[in-house]
């Protein structure tokens, strides 16, 4: 697990002296050792490194990572170029067709977003190869609690996305009147036709981002030879 360097150090460094830090780093260590284990090791924090905590404007949970071969690398429903588009991704990105008009790219990664200010964060970082919620429970949730509440207490509008009941459960945290707060269901396809579709997370999120002077996202993911 690469180092956390950047300004997400100094507020989060208290929690790599805690007991059920270091509990965590023993067990995602041997994990590592003894299972194949997603994503990477030098990708698990890349959510932190490609956001900055003073550029984070926008802020998508997801719940723990991709575990079929090669798709996660640290954004929540972002997978590598080469990678099939997952079917989540698929309905995230036929929302963001209809809402703003944006094509449908071929490919699902979405380091652009990223680069943007839009922190894309699971709840848990590493998961076992097919075995999906396999590192639930063992230490990750209170590390990515503690961003969030990081977060609520910056003093400056950021916009919360929540999609799906693990992520909506962290609504309790937000307490910021600063900040906007999105919810609608998750955009698997077992969920997506239930309310996720139409909600136009994506028009409302850079509504307010210019209505708070800040610049909106570009949402658009372009194809891979573009």
């Amino acid at each position: 697990m690469p180092p956390i360097q950047n300004d997400w150090l100094k507020p989060l460094e208290p929690e790599f002296h805690k007991d059920y830090y270091k509990s965590l780093f023993q067990k995602v260590t041997q994990e590592y050792k003894t299972h194949l284990i997603f994503p990477p090791a030098d990708d698990i924090f890349n959510a932190f490194h490609l956001t900055p905590l003073k550029d984070v404007k926008v802020v998508i949970l997801g719940q723990d990572p991709y575990h079929n071969d090669g798709q996660a690398h640290g954004l929540c429903f972002s997978v590598k170029p080469e990678v099939d588009i997952p079917p989540s991704l698929v309905n995230i990105y036929q929302e963001l067709h209809d809402d703003l008009g944006c094509y449908i790219p071929d490919n699902g990664y979405l380091v652009k977003w990223a680069k943007q200010g839009v922190l894309m964060l699971n709840t848990v970082l590493t998961v076992r190869a097919h075995a999906a919620n396999s590192h639930r429970g063992i230490g990750w949730e209170q590390f990515t609690d503690a961003a969030i509440r990081i977060l609520d207490e910056q003093d400056r509008p950021i916009v919360f996305i929540l999609w799906g009941r693990p992520a909506q459960m962290k609504k309790a945290m937000l307490h910021n009147p600063k900040h906007l707060i999105l919810e609608a269901p998750h955009p698997s396809p077992l969920s997506a036709y239930r309310g996720f579709f139409g909600s136009k997370p994506f028009s409302k999120t850079n509504q307010f981002l210019v209505e708070h002077g800040l610049e909106p996202i570009d949402w658009q993911i372009e194809n891979k030879n573009s």
